[in-house]
C-alpha cells in the first residue's frame, strides 16, 4: 500500500523497517492481573551501511500495540499541523457476520501487524516525522524510550477535548482553507464508512451464494445414507449408469467453488483494511481543524484582551470613558483617585499592554506557522489520498473480475462433465 517515491524517501533512504511477526504473550499488567496480549517484531536494517560495503546485523525489539498508541500520541502532540498517520483498528469493525471480531484471532493479528508496518512506513517516509528523534528510539531501543518520551513533557502540551469544543464554537473568522479541510475529512470518512458497511452487506451475500454452490456437489455427489458400511454409491448413477463419472466430477467442481469463497473473502479483507485507513485518517485530518481552532481562538481572546487594555489607558489617561464600568460609576459617585493612584494604574497598564503586544506577536507567529504548514501538509495528504484510493479500488475491481472469471470457469468445465455423460 505505501509507495517509496522520489522525496527523499525520509528515514527509509537509510533503514529497511519491517514487523516480522506477531506473538501472544501473557503476564500481569498494571493492577496485577493477569491478562493476554500481543508483541511485534519491528525488524531495522541501516542500508547506507550496506552501501558502504559493510552488513550491519538487523536490530530486533518487541512492542506492544499500546506502545505504538504512545507513539502516535506524542507525534499529534509534537506536530500538530501534520496529518499523523492512523494506527491500525484495535479492535475488528465492519465485519461480515463469519469474520471473528476477536482481537486475538489469528487472521485479525495479522492484518493489525500489516497495518502496524504500514504505520511505520508512512511515517518514516514522511519529510517531518521521519526526523523525529523519539521515531530513532522506538526503533532502534527496546527499553528507556517511554521515559524519554515522557521527558518531552508531550502529555501537557495536550489540549482538552473541552478546550477544543470551546474554541470550535467560538472562533471568529476561521481560515477558508481549515473550513474546506473539515469538510473533505468529513466526507472523506462519511464515503468510506459506506463503502464499508457495502462491502460487508455484499461480503455477507457472496458468501452465501457461493457456500450454497455445495448443494449443488451433494446433489451430483449424492451418497447412500444406508448405516451399511458399504462403498458408496452416487444415486444417480444407480439409476442412470452412463451419469456416474460425470456427476461425480461437476461434484468436485462444485464443492471446489464453494469452499473457494473463505480465500477470496480473506483477500478482500486486505482491501477493506486499505479503505479503513482512510477512514481513521479522517479523524486525523479534524484533529489538525481543531488545533487550527484552538489556536486562533486563542489569538483573538489575545488580541481582544490587548484591545480592552489600550482602551482602559485611554479613559484614564483622558478621564472619557467610553464604556460602562463599575469601576466608572465610582468614579462619578466618589471622586477620581489620587494622581499618584492614577500614574501608577497607568505604569501597570502600560507593562501590561506591552505584555499583550508581546503575547499577540507570538500567538500571530504560531498562527500563521500553523495555517502554512497545514495548508501544505493538506495539499501533500490530498495527493496521496488519491493516489492510495484509486490503486485500492483499481485492485479491489481486478480481484472481482479474477473471481467471476474463476467463476465461469467453474461453470465452463462443469458444462464439459455433463457433456461427456
Amino acid at each position: 500500500m505505501v509507495q517509496i517515491l522520489d522525496e527523499g524517501s525520509g528515514l527509509l533512504g537509510r533503514m529497511e523497517i519491517c514487523i516480522a511477526e506477531a506473538e501472544k504473550r501473557s503476564g500481569k499488567n498494571a493492577m496485577s492481573m493477569q491478562e493476554t496480549f500481543t508483541v511485534y517484531l519491528i525488524e531495522t536494517r541501516l542500508t547506507d551501511a550496506a552501501a558502504d560495503g559493510r552488513s550491519p546485523a538487523p536490530n530486533f525489539l518487541w512492542r506492544r500495540y499500546s506502545e505504538f498508541e504512545l507513539l502516535r500520541s506524542y507525534l499529534t502532540v509534537t506536530y500538530p499541523y501534520i496529518v499523523v498517520p492512523p494506527l491500525p483498528e484495535k479492535r475488528a469493525e465492519f465485519v461480515w457476520h463469519k469474520l471473528s471480531a476477536d482481537n486475538m484471532d489469528p487472521d485479525f493479528v495479522e492484518r493489525r501487524r500489516v497495518g502496524l508496518e504500514n504505520f511505520l512506513l508512512r511515517v518514516a517516509l514522511h519529510p517531518v516525522l521521519s526526523d523525529d528523534r523519539i521515531l530513532h528510539r522506538f526503533l532502534t531501543e527496546e527499553h528507556g524510550w517511554k521515559e524519554v518520551v515522557c521527558d518531552t513533557g508531550f502529555q501537557a502540551k495536550a489540549d482538552s477535548r473541552l478546550r477544543a469544543l470551546n474554541a470550535t464554537f467560538r472562533v471568529r473568522n476561521p481560515e477558508k482553507c481549515f473550513l474546506e479541510m473539515k469538510h473533505y475529512s468529513d466526507q472523506l470518512q462519511s464515503n468510506t464508512a459506506q463503502l464499508l458497511r457495502a462491502r460487508a452487506r455484499v461480503a455477507d451475500r457472496l458468501y452465501g451464494v457461493y457456500k450454497i454452490h455445495g448443494n449443488y456437489g451433494r446433489v451430483f455427489r449424492f451418497e447412500s445414507k444406508s448405516t451399511v458400511p458399504v462403498k458408496p454409491v452416487n444415486e444417480w448413477s444407480a439409476i442412470e449408469k452412463e451419469m456416474g463419472d460425470g456427476l461425480q466430477s461437476a461434484g468436485h467442481h462444485m464443492d471446489a467453488y464453494a469452499a473457494s469463497i473463505d480465500d477470496i473473502l480473506e483477500e478482500e479483507e486486505h482491501y477493506a483494511d486499505q479503505i479503513k485507513e482512510y477512514l481513521f485518517y479522517s479523524e486525523a485530518l479534524r484533529a489538525v481543524c481543531r488545533k487550527h481552532e484552538l489556536t486562533q481562538f486563542e489569538l483573538e481572546m489575545s488580541s481582544q484582551d490587548l484591545v480592552c487594555k489600550k482602551q482602559q489607558r485611554e479613559e484614564l489617561a483622558t478621564g472619557i470613558v467610553r464604556t460602562f464600568s463599575l469601576k466608572g460609576m465610582t468614579h462619578k459617585l466618589f471622586g477620581h483617585e489620587a494622581p499618584e493612584q492614577k500614574e501608577a494604574r497607568l505604569r501597570l497598564l502600560e507593562e501590561m499592554i506591552e505584555e499583550g503586544e508581546e503575547t499577540v506577536r507570538v500567538k500571530t507567529a504560531e498562527w500563521r506557522e500553523h495555517v502554512d504548514k497545514a495548508c501544505e501538509e493538506m495539499r501533500r495528504f490530498k495527493e496521496q489520498t488519491d493516489r492510495d484510493l484509486r490503486e485500492a479500488l483499481v485492485n479491489y475491481a481486478v480481484m472481482q473480475i479474477s473471481m467471476c472469471k474463476k467463476g465461469i470457469q467453474v461453470w465452463s468445465n462443469t458444462k464439459e462433465c455433463f457433456l461427456k455423460m
